[in-house]
């Protein structure tokens, strides 16, 4: 059965899976969900009991919650493609712990700079300037816990490329179009980093399907 991964095109959550999925190798159907009416149709609640995107089938399996399918994908397709967990348990613990950074952390701040920014223009919503201030210095309050981690190692978790920094690559993606980018571009490290990810082959792969 064919996996397929059920979200919308203007998703950075969607796109959090597919750059998964690109950096596995692994073949998907892209099922594109209407958000207007997601949550109203009963088969796409068999998949997401709370009527968003992303939800994957993948067989018999229904998962939903991105960063939960991104794990998944990295254990269950270990051999495949980029290796994004390491074996060795210390460095793979360390992998965990960036990985909460950026959904605890740098995703708290970080996703509602970019719904402002972002997606309120793009729905020709008006930017909340004040909302944009705070959540700019406290973004570059992570930002400068980047900053020092980077300074050690080339990626979050590690020497290597791995879900700790997938994760990012929607929102990073996002702002770096964004004024914000200068957050990151006062930080040499944290600069380099998020240039460098959104360089993937994989991530360039999801940019040039987005457009379709």
């Amino acid at each position: 059965m064919a996996m397929k991964l059920h979200g919308h095109p203007l998703s950075p959550a969607t796109h959090r899976v597919m750059a998964c999925l690109e950096e596995k190798g692994v073949e998907y159907e892209f099922v594109h969900i209407h958000l207007s009416t997601a949550h109203h149709k009963e088969s796409f609640l068999s998949l997401n009991p709370f009527g968003q995107v992303p939800a994957l089938e993948d067989g018999d399996l229904k998962l939903f919650e991105s960063r939960a399918i991104t794990q998944h994908l990295a254990h269950t397709y270990a051999d495949n493609g980029t290796p994004l967990v390491p074996q060795d348990p210390k460095e793979r613990a360390i992998v965990y712990v960036w990985m909460e950074v950026e959904s605890q952390r740098f995703d708290a701040t970080a996703a509602k700079l970019s719904y402002e920014l972002v997606t309120k223009p793009m729905l020709g919503m008006t930017t909340n300037d004040a909302v944009v201030e705070e959540h700019q210095e406290k973004l570059g309050k992570v930002l400068d816990i980047y900053e020092s981690r980077l300074a050690k190692s080339k990626y979050l978790g590690g020497e290597v490329f791995s879900l700790a920094d997938l994760h990012h690559l929607p929102i990073v993606s996002h702002l770096f179009g964004t004024k914000t980018k200068a957050l990151f571009d006062a930080r040499t490290h944290v600069s380099g980093w998020g240039a460098g990810i959104l360089a993937r082959p994989a991530w360039q792969k999801v940019v040039e399907k987005m457009k379709h």
